[in-house]
């Protein structure tokens, strides 16, 4: 159980916008921004670094990145950034058998070497 009750999604006028980011590439807004928006400065440089992070115009697939993402996640046991991860890799074109198969990459056919060796960094 959280410590902070997250605040309603209109809490903050100014942050609807920043809020449809997370609505639109994961299909909610998490709670940890919702909470977060007792320091609105907070939430806004949060959305600025994700957006950096999983920026369409990059070199890497996003679909992919969030793969990457759900590894790292899962490896520091955080649960809660592992569920979004997933479900976030999976709305951004990742199939359900890579998705499936990601702790068996080293060895899988679903998987390249180069993204065997971003998952090995992950890890």
């Amino acid at each position: 159980m959280s410590r902070l009750t997250p605040l309603p999604i209109d809490q903050h006028e100014a942050l609807a916008e920043r809020f449809a980011f997370f609505e639109q590439t994961l299909g909610f807004v998490p709670n940890s921004l919702l909470t977060m928006q007792r320091k609105p400065k907070l939430v806004d440089a949060f959305i600025q670094f994700s957006a950096a992070v999983y920026d369409p115009d990059g070199e890497v697939d996003l679909g992919f990145k969030r793969l990457v993402a759900h590894v790292a996640s899962s490896a520091a046991g955080c649960q809660y950034c592992k569920a979004h991860t997933a479900v976030s890799a999976k709305r951004h074109g990742i199939p359900v058998e890579k998705l499936e198969d990601v702790w068996n990459y080293r060895e899988s056919p679903h998987y390249s070497e180069a993204e065997r060796v971003a998952l090995d960094f992950a890890l």
